[in-house]
Order: C-alpha cells, then sequence, then structure tokens
C-alpha cells in the first residue's frame, strides 16, 4: 500500500508530459534511419522542385507552398535555415515552435497562433517517427521542413480528429528553440540563498542530484509551500508548463522517486526518466514557483492529501526541483 501511496504522491508532484498542443503522438510503425545535420533529407533524395518550399523566417509562423504532383513516398528533411546551437541529441527534451500541414490540404495545427511552444522528448518513441527521425541532429535556432509519409506519421490509422486520413503525408515546418539534456541540472552558478528553518534539509552541489531527508518529528505543511535554495539567472517563470528535474520523499522518510539519470533507479527497476513538465498555475499547487527564475533549485513542500479520482490518501511530501526551461 506504501508503494502504491507513493506513486500517487509522484502524479501530484508532476504534470503530464503533453504540453497542451496537439503535438504528434507516438505511432507504432518502425522508425527510419537517423542522419545528421549536414544531409538535405533524411532518406531516399528526391529532387527539391519536389518538395515543399516555405514562407517566412525563425519565430515567424511560415506558409507551406506544395509543388504539382504526388508527395514523396518516403521520409524527407530540408534544414531551411541552419542554426549555431547544439544539436539535438536522442533522448532530449526539445522544445519547438510547428505548423502541421496536410500535403496540399489544411493546416491541422500550430503553435504560433497559440503562442504556446511544445516541449516533447525526442528519438524514443514520444512522437511521431518522422519527428522522433527527422529531428536528430539539427542544431537548435535551426528551421526545419519534413516531409512524412503515413508510415512516418500516424500510420494507416491516420488521426481523425485532426482530419488525418492513413493516406496522407503530413509536412511540418518546425522552428527548434531549446534543447535540454536527460542529465541537464540547474545553474552550478545559482547563488545560495539562507537554508529554511524547520524544513527537509537540502545536501549537494548545484546543478547535480541533491539529496533531501525529512527530520525527525517536523510538522507536516498544511499549505503547500515554494521556498527558493539558489537562485539562477533565467528568465522568471510563468503561467504554463515547466521542465524540471525532480527528488521527492514523504515526510515518513520514503523515496518518492527522482527524476534524475544518475541516480538510483526507482524501485520498479526502470531507469529514471530525466527532466519532466509540471504545470504551474495560479491558485494550484506550484503557483508559488511563478516569477521564480529558471535556473533555480527549489524546495516544495506538498500537505497530504486525496487523490481527486480515487479518494485514497496521499501522503505529504517535500521535493527539490531544478528549473531548467519554460516549456509553454
Amino acid at each position: 500500500m506504501r508503494k502504491r501511496a507513493v506513486l500517487v504522491s509522484l502524479a501530484l508532484i508532476l504534470a503530464s508530459c503533453s504540453s497542451g498542443t496537439a503535438t504528434p503522438e507516438v505511432s507504432t510503425v518502425t522508425v527510419s534511419p537517423t542522419v545528421g545535420p549536414a544531409a538535405t533529407v533524411v532518406a531516399d533524395p528526391v529532387p527539391a522542385d519536389q518538395l515543399p518550399t516555405a514562407s517566412g523566417t525563425f519565430g515567424q509562423k511560415p506558409t507551406i507552398i506544395f509543388p504539382a504532383g504526388d508527395p514523396p513516398p518516403s521520409l524527407q528533411r530540408v534544414i531551411l535555415s541552419e542554426g549555431t546551437g547544439p544539436a539535438v541529441q536522442k533522448g532530449d527534451w526539445v522544445i519547438t515552435n510547428y505548423l502541421g500541414q496536410v500535403w496540399a490540404r489544411t493546416v491541422f495545427d500550430n503553435s504560433y497562433d497559440k503562442n504556446k511552444s511544445a516541449a516533447f522528448q525526442i528519438g524514443i518513441g514520444k512522437v511521431v517517427p518522422g519527428w522522433d527521425t527527422g529531428l536528430v541532429g539539427v542544431p537548435v535556432g535551426s528551421r526545419v521542413l519534413l516531409s512524412l509519409p503515413p508510415a512516418d506519421g500516424y500510420g494507416a490509422a491516420g488521426k481523425a480528429s485532426a482530419g488525418i486520413a492513413g493516406s496522407d503525408t503530413l509536412v511540418f515546418v518546425v522552428d527548434v528553440l531549446q534543447t535540454v539534456a536527460p542529465t541537464a541540472g540547474g545553474q552550478t552558478d545559482a547563488t545560495p540563498q539562507p537554508a529554511p528553518a524547520n524544513a527537509p534539509q537540502v545536501a549537494g552541489a548545484l546543478g547535480v542530484a541533491p539529496t533531501l531527508t525529512v527530520p525527525a518529528g517536523l510538522p507536516e505543511p498544511t499549505t503547500p509551500t515554494v521556498t527558493v535554495l539558489a537562485t539562477g539567472t533565467g528568465a522568471p517563470v510563468k503561467s504554463g508548463q515547466v521542465l524540471a528535474q525532480f527528488v521527492a520523499v514523504t515526510w515518513a522518510g520514503a523515496a518518492a522517486g527522482t527524476t534524475w539519470p544518475d541516480a538510483p533507479p526507482s524501485t520498479s527497476g526502470k531507469p529514471n526518466p530525466g527532466p519532466q513538465l509540471l504545470t504551474v498555475a495560479p491558485g494550484k499547487q506550484f503557483a508559488g514557483l511563478i516569477g521564480v527564475p529558471l535556473g533555480s533549485r527549489v524546495l516544495v513542500q506538498l500537505p497530504a492529501s486525496k487523490n481527486a479520482t480515487t479518494g485514497k490518501p496521499v501522503p505529504a511530501t517535500a521535493s527539490v526541483l531544478d528549473l531548467l526551461a519554460q516549456a509553454s
């Protein structure tokens, strides 16, 4: 029963990995081979006049112009403008803006009109295969055009809710805004703040997994609290989704999980996942993160509660978060 309670506690600590936008979902089809960013296309190149073009520059909402004729039968990648940042690696979190359109038909989704970027982990089956393949190796700051045949998109099933048939080729223009490695931590040069009195104890260097203990007899929190342990120099957190590393314990001292890949694995034996998305909004348990600079390390204390769905008790928890990036 304790293990189940801990898992429920973590569900409260972390938000869904969805960005809140209709980012492409995982498909069960085979992923095409990956190549480096120097290549113009990903596989089986076709002449440039058989590929779409896109108006606008990095950061602007594009318009896709389609050529006459049928779409290419294989996954294609064109780097429309190449950035100078680090190359996207398999397993990284990638923050993007994008527009997706069915070949020569309708735009089915874009992040530009929503003014919300999309964050997802690349190369591990969390998005459609064409994204998993086509974005690996691309430098941050690049604008990329991807042409996905059905096998590299939503497969034969399509996606009816977006008006995508199983025979449709999809074209995306993607602006790669930022990449965050699975092992990334907060700033190593963040400014330490005075340790809070009568609170869980945090030890360890900045930028790596901390240790967290709850002193015996320490009263449980009655309201959610956020305390800055070290102040980073990034932009202030705003309402939306934030990418963070965390380690958490229950008030009884039991491990409640960690995202840090270098830390001991969870009780399930599976590797720790690396940074995860959490939702920050006024009136919610992470409201105290609003205004805290990215790069900071914070202590979050959550009171005992009940699971909203099952009604089962959730223990009080303490967690240390390294705030890495604003995802939307």
